[in-house]
């Protein structure tokens, strides 16, 4: 299994690499309470990573998108459409909210997600694609926009 920890430095190489998608599967983009899990590839094909994608069963406004490495570590997520949340440190962080790979700490700590990386943080076809571009995907896989995207 997969070690959970790695260090900070490891983190923010793995969230610099640049990412591709593995084939040329057209996937759908999910509908309600639906869950898409993506395999990545590095240029160099050395690590693999995916690219989770969940909806709200109930509210299509309330989703994640998730950047994982290794099959488990968390490297990057978005939490949108949900209640706030807690950082270790008590202090309470609205949705949507940006959780990055801490050190010690894993993807427990959350920031307000950018404005300067996160156009339209309403929108959840634009957050999706700010966020691949946030985690370095620079050949995303293909996913084919829903009708209540």
């Amino acid at each position: 299994m997969a070690d959970l920890e790695i260090t900070q430095a490891e983190a923010d190489a793995l969230i610099a690499m640049e990412k591709h998608r593995v084939d040329e599967l057209h996937h759908d983009f999910p509908s309600s309470g639906g869950k898409l899990i993506v395999p990545l590839i590095s240029a160099d094909k050395r690590e693999s990573f995916f690219l989770d994608i969940s909806r709200g069963r109930i509210d299509l406004a309330k989703g994640k998108y998730q950047n994982r490495a290794r099959q488990v570590i968390v490297l990057v997520r978005i939490d949108f459409g949900g209640s706030p949340h807690r950082n270790p440190d008590d202090q309470e962080i609205s949705c949507p909210h940006l959780h990055v790979y801490r050190e010690g700490y894993g993807d427990k700590w959350a920031v307000p997600l950018p404005a300067d990386k996160f156009a339209k943080p309403g929108d959840p076809w634009q957050t999706l694609n700010d966020f691949i571009a946030f985690c370095n995907i620079t050949r995303p896989p293909f996913i084919e926009r829903g009708l209540f995207t």
